[in-house]
């Protein structure tokens, strides 16, 4: 990686360009380097996973300096970014965030927040997806990310360990920054089901509608993984890899196959 001074650094998120998190991650990114871009939807896109606008245009918005709000998906943001607005150089980093909510065990799969960070892993650019934790009608400790990101983004601008497929997904715990204690390198847990619930209402006509419900059960307490960090107010850094491969089934699902296929005769 480059000397800080040498980064320029794309910010993308899925709370929208004027939500606190992304205002709170350019005040902390511009303590690294000047040269700091904001590519972020122009409303919220919570939940738009890793999706593309591909039947509806997709409309671009300058703001202020640096500063562009795009009709679309953060995936739509992170390739907007590389391939129209930055042209003359290339993001050095891609940060994602700072996301107000959980983003542990498999809200990966559904959260846009961590796909800008595998869109700017797709694009060859070192990308973190970062995170607040709270709870539902409580209070969002910012102050948490904003004590505790910067030592952990100056370690990631000069981590030479980036490879290909590869992201980081940063959790800060839901409690103020004196209860934090320490940080924690680890896996990616699994709630059992339950977490996504769709809950059915009745509006003024009394015609049916859902809401889709959070309610989060808890997950495996295996020492290493994302949720337990949480347990014990441990910031959560945890190395994604996009190969979602089970290499560990291969030999077996290759056994189960059926050694010939039926012809169309």
């Amino acid at each position: 990686m480059q000397n800080n001074a040498e980064h320029r650094i794309l910010l993308v998120n899925d709370d929208g360009i004027e939500a606190p998190g992304i205002k709170l991650l350019e005040n902390i990114a511009r303590r690294f380097t000047d040269d700091v871009w904001v590519v972020a939807p122009d409303e919220e896109k919570s939940g738009a996973s890793h999706s593309l606008s591909i039947t509806q245009p997709v409309r671009v918005r300058e703001v202020g300096d640096r500063r562009f709000a795009i009709k679309g998906t953060p995936t739509d943001c992170a390739l907007l970014a590389v391939y129209e607005l930055m042209t003359d150089r290339r993001p050095t980093m891609l940060l994602s965030g700072i996301n107000r909510g959980a983003n542990l065990a498999e809200d990966l799969t559904y959260s846009g927040t961590a796909a800008a960070a595998m869109e700017g892993t797709l694009l060859g650019i070192p990308s973190v997806a970062i995170s607040q934790v709270f709870v539902l009608g409580g209070d969002t400790h910012w102050a948490t990310s904003e004590r505790f990101l910067p030592p952990l983004l100056e370690s990631l601008l000069a981590w030479e360990e980036w490879t290909p497929g590869l992201f980081v997904n940063i959790n800060f715990p839901d409690v103020p920054p004196e209860d934090v204690r320490g940080v924690r390198v680890t896996t990616q847990g699994q709630r059992p089901p339950g977490a996504f619930i769709p809950e059915r209402r009745l509006d003024g006509r009394e015609v049916p509608y859902y809401w889709i419900r959070l309610s989060y059960p808890e997950g495996n307490a295996h020492p290493d993984t994302d949720l337990e960090a949480m347990l014990h107010n441990q910031v959560s850094v945890t190395p994604m890899h996009l190969n979602l491969t089970a290499h560990e089934a291969r030999a077996s699902l290759a056994r189960a196959m059926p050694k010939d296929l039926p012809t169309g005769d």
